[in-house]
């Protein structure tokens, strides 16, 4: 990915709604080069969406707790992910190293709500669950900073071609 594209993918993972406007005086392209590039990066799927952040606390969701999970029977076929899919209190299932085997990041509105849930995901999926529960965020939702990932040459160590040699 070319350090143009890079800086644009984090712009926008900063702030979804930047206007191309904006984009084009940040990266020093003209407008309709900034239209073009990220239209390009949807396409390529680097950028995939556009979402809201929203208060959790404002819409009665102000319980956030890690559940840790892993299958009751270890021979048992690994379709966790699969078996609780429907269950909307799970905002992020994540395949772990380690004695589990996934980690769930759940958001409901009380600890009754949380026991209520940990029961339907012990029953849907079969497993055994560690939960912690979340008691303040200081951050969440940070945008990370795309680098060059190694599979193309970084322009900065490039030497400079106005030198003579």
């Amino acid at each position: 990915m070319e350090e143009i594209d890079r800086r644009i993918v984090t712009l926008l993972a900063r702030d979804g709604r930047m206007s191309f406007t904006d984009l084009a005086r940040e990266t020093g392209l003209s407008v309709s080069a900034v239209h073009q590039r990220v239209r390009r990066l949807e396409k390529r799927g680097v950028v995939r969406g556009y979402a809201a952040i929203i208060d959790l606390d404002a819409v009665g969701l102000s319980l956030t707790a890690f559940v840790s999970i892993k299958p009751i029977d270890p021979a048992a076929p690994d379709d966790a992910p699969e078996r609780l899919a429907h269950l909307a209190a799970i905002e992020a299932c994540h395949s772990v190293a380690g004695d589990e085997s996934y980690i769930l990041k759940v958001r409901v509105a009380s600890p009754v709500a949380l026991e209520d849930l940990l029961q339907q995901i012990r029953a849907s999926a079969n497993v055994s669950t560690r939960t912690t529960v979340v008691l303040s965020t200081p951050y969440e939702h940070r945008a990370p900073e795309v680098i060059n990932d190694g599979t193309e040459p970084d322009p900065s160590l490039s030497p400079d071609r106005d030198q003579a040699p």
